[in-house]
């Protein structure tokens, strides 16, 4: 039997993370049915809903179909939903809190059906499907379609463009499926997210690593170094390239939509939102030592990478799979063969 090259297993192991593509047009009806339920709530409690635009990972095209557990694997996709509100209700009052009323509409439209709230979401979890969608309330900016403040419990509000947000990953996205070779920016991005599930089931100082800081710094490397012509090597060049990001504390920042104002916060590591300056991408819980454990992953997987191509050139591809697994978890190994 010929021996599969580190690649292919590579991009078989993409392929088992990848949502399963016989399942998206009924995962997109499963999301618009929630969405027109919620809204008819939303409409029925005076709230005016402008618009439900597509969001999230299932929009970017860059979601996992499986996430990580502690050492376990388990089905589930996340699938955002928002909902873009006018600022008042329909009795002219103001909205401030929008948490607790989207909690009731869930509950009232799937009482059978767990959820739980975080800062921002209502999390609607579907056993039978394996979905979980986040209806995430959010008002509309006067005279911009594509902005919208999000409402975080607390009172923190934040400006944001689901749109923009969007378009930056797929735009890279599009320009990666231009270039010779089969590797594309948002299949290696998925890695990358995997690998952060792995890294945080090892963790003890690091409990969320946000998706959103993953397309960032994935986005910078792609900016600076493209994709190469293996899914090895361009894992090997990224995972250098963030290292160094999080070793140097560099001020990362876009242009994608235009030059901004100077980012004005305090914080060990900024790497900056490319639609709004005032939001960083690392969390706010995150000291010294935070970004110094993310810059070991990084170099960890680096080097590990690298060692396991070096074995591959040598003919010793069994050596080469398990390294690739200490990066990916004994998952890689057993979901990576044809």
């Amino acid at each position: 039997m010929p021996t599969i090259s580190l690649h292919s297993r590579t991009n078989n192991f993409v392929r088992w993370i990848r949502p399963d593509p016989e399942m998206v047009d009924e995962t997109r009806r499963q999301r618009d049915d929630v969405k027109e339920r919620i809204k008819k709530k939303a409409q029925e409690d005076g709230l005016t809903v402008r618009s439900m635009p597509h969001s999230g990972s299932f929009a970017k095209s860059n979601g996992l179909r499986r996430h990580m557990l502690g050492e376990a694997e388990h089905e589930g996709q996340d699938i955002d939903c928002p909902f873009v509100l006018s600022q008042k209700d329909q009795d002219g009052d103001p909205l401030t809190v929008l948490l607790p009323r989207f909690e009731r509409y869930a509950k009232a439209c799937y009482p059978d059906t767990e959820f739980e709230r975080s800062r921002s979401s209502v999390k609607l979890k579907f056993a039978a499907t394996k979905l979980n969608f986040d209806l995430v309330p959010m008002l509309a900016v006067a005279g911009k379609d594509d902005e919208q403040v999000l409402l975080r419990a607390g009172g923190d509000k934040r400006r944001t463009s689901i749109q923009k947000h969007v378009e930056f990953v797929k735009a890279r996205t599009r320009t990666s499926q231009d270039l010779q070779g089969p590797v594309v920016f948002n299949d290696a991005m998925r890695l990358v997210k995997w690998w952060r599930e792995y890294q945080l089931s090892q963790s003890k100082l690091i409990t969320d690593v946000p998706s959103f800081l993953l397309e960032l710094l994935c986005a910078k490397a792609y900016d600076e170094a493209s994709v190469k012509a293996k899914y090895p090597e361009t894992l090997a060049v990224w995972f250098d390239r963030i290292s160094n990001y999080a070793a140097k504390r560099t001020e990362l920042s876009f242009l994608d939509f235009g030059a901004q104002g100077p980012a004005k916060f305090d914080a060990k590591w900024k790497v900056i939102d490319p639609v709004n300056t005032q939001n960083n991408a690392v969390p706010a819980s995150w000291g010294g030592i935070q970004v110094d454990e993310f810059r070991d992953w990084a170099a960890r997987a680096r080097d590990t990478v690298q060692q396991a191509i070096a074995f591959e050139m040598r003919g010793r591809d069994s050596e080469a799979v398990e390294l690739m697994s200490q990066v990916f978890g004994s998952s890689f190994k057993n979901h990576s063969g044809e």
